[in-house]
């Protein structure tokens, strides 16, 4: 029926096995069935055409093989082909937003760069974990309170934090309504003047504050303590008001006391949480930070998917290599003038009077440094005259001499997107999984990979499809997975395609 264009998508079929290798992982089946991913696939794709392996089978077992740490490209191909992975995206943040709620009150930006090693010329970033700038692609993303990924972007040429977030506020705008979104961003994002633009446009903001400032006095410390969001935090802050913009944007400044002395100034426009609330939510970036490490460590974040690339804007600006060459002549000039006045005043401070009474004296001596310092001045005027003649920025196929291209983006973006619901589907089993194992903040998802690429029996029946895991390195991980499947249970969830309701168990020593 596939061959002759007449099944669009095959039924998925059973059959009883024990001691499978990697059939753990359909413990995230219901995770990635809430998730909506399937069904926001059929919403923007509809069907990839007649296939054996048609739309739900592809988008189920692309996520599944992504939590194994797995990658199929073919696929993937045909899915590109539809230019369609900036609305699956937003279709699938769109389901994300209705599931996770309250979380996304505080969202989380911060742009993950991937380093590009290939032939083709793209544009720099500054790579910070290589302390220097290399060809790469900027992706900008949005987590929410949690920590979990919402949505991601891709940075035109590499832009700024303070160019991108309007245009990642108008998307969250779009996507959540008018609730009230607080905005936690890095000093990367650092501009009162997009500060109060975006206040205005009614988001509020919270950042550490950039550049030199005076410090707080020690006697408007106090210490906090406080249980936020189930954990006990405690702190030593100062908590006052600061004016930017010229005394026209008045924010709220709360300050952190470290140990050391070491004082650390979040500024933020919410002035009715908790100066310890402030701190926590700040401090909270340190999830997006985890948040990408565990995604170039474990799902390849930064691998490329293909090595095509695409036309590029032509008209895009970019700084003007002529303008730099001058700027940079014109700061070994202004050195030059700054040297020989520097030695004309030397000369001042050291002159004897004895010998040189008098001004005209002293000039007459000097008459070589006088002109020296005549002609740098010189020199350095019409290196500026001369810089200030040509443009600062022009458009990039001035600058090139080959098509201005880019690494294309539908097949990464659509691989991402998916990686994205795999680890939202980890992050489920995680939350699922910490009243019944104590140390899930730091061997959770360890715990829940380590099931998810279990051996598992499988048991099929006229209504249910039956995972039984093995048992795990130890007793007390295999109850908390155990009281994962019990909750799992919990749920009506038929596998995609099936009238087969999913129940798991873990096989579990007669004696714990």
């Amino acid at each position: 029926m596939a061959h002759l264009g007449l099944l669009m998508d095959a039924r998925p079929l059973f059959r009883d096995g024990t001691r499978i290798p990697g059939a753990g992982v359909l413990l995230a089946i219901p995770a990635i069935v809430e998730s909506g991913v399937i069904a926001a696939a059929r919403e923007v794709y509809g069907d990839i055409g007649p296939a054996f392996y048609g739309l739900r089978t592809t988008i189920l077992f692309l996520v599944l093989m992504g939590l194994l740490r797995i990658t199929v490209r073919r696929k993937l191909s045909r899915l590109a082909l539809w230019g369609r992975a900036v609305a699956f995206g937003r279709a699938l943040t769109t389901r994300r937003v209705q599931r996770v709620g309250a979380a996304v009150g505080f969202l989380y930006v911060d742009g993950h760069v991937r380093v590009y090693h290939g032939q083709e010329r793209i544009p720099k970033a500054h790579v910070a974990r290589m302390h220097f700038p290399m060809p790469a692609t900027t992706d900008y993303w949005v987590n929410d309170a949690a920590g979990d990924p919402l949505f991601i972007v891709t940075a035109d040429a590499n832009a700024g934090m303070v160019k991108m977030l309007p245009k990642l506020m108008d998307e969250v705008r779009s996507l959540v309504g008018e609730r009230r979104i607080t905005v936690v961003f890095d000093r990367g994002g650092w501009s009162p003047k997009l500060f109060a633009r975006l206040i205005a446009a009614g988001f509020d903001i919270l950042t550490y504050r950039k550049g030199k400032s005076r410090k707080v006095p020690l006697r408007r410390f106090q210490k906090y303590k406080a249980i936020i969001d189930g954990r006990e935090v405690e702190y030593t802050l100062a908590d006052q008001q600061t004016w930017l913009l010229k005394r026209k944007l008045c924010l709220r400044q709360v300050t952190r006391l470290c140990e050391n002395g070491h004082q650390t100034q979040i500024i933020t426009s919410r002035r009715d949480l908790s100066a310890i609330e402030v701190a926590f939510r700040m401090f909270g970036r340190w999830r997006q930070e985890n948040f990408f490490k565990y995604l170039r460590e474990e799902y390849a974040i930064d691998a490329l998917v293909d090595y095509q690339v695409e036309p590029d804007d032509e008209e895009r600006d970019v700084p003007n290599p002529v303008w730099n060459a001058l700027d940079a002549k014109l700061r070994k000039a202004r050195a030059e003038v700054a040297a020989v006045l520097s030695q004309y005043g030397l000369e001042t401070f050291t002159n004897v009077e004895e010998v040189r009474r008098t001004m005209r004296g002293f000039k007459i001596a000097n008459a070589n440094i006088a002109r020296e310092i005549e002609n740098a001045q010189r020199q350095y005027i019409a290196l500026k005259k001369k810089r200030d003649a040509v443009p600062r920025r022009v458009p990039v196929k001035q600058v090139v001499n080959q098509e201005v291209v880019k690494l294309a983006t539908e097949r990464k973006h659509t691989t991402t997107l998916l990686k994205m619901v795999a680890y939202q589907a980890e992050s489920d089993l995680c939350r699922m999984l910490a009243p019944h194992y104590a140390r899930t903040d730091d061997e959770g998802r360890t715990l829940v990979q380590t099931a998810l690429t279990a051996a598992a029996d499988i048991e099929v029946t006229d209504n249910e499809l039956h995972i039984r895991l093995a048992p795990l390195s130890s007793p007390h991980r295999s109850r908390a997975i155990a009281a994962v499947c019990e909750a799992l249970n919990q749920k009506v969830t038929l596998f995609p395609g099936t009238k087969l309701r999913l129940r798991y168990s873990v096989h579990l020593p007669e004696n714990p």
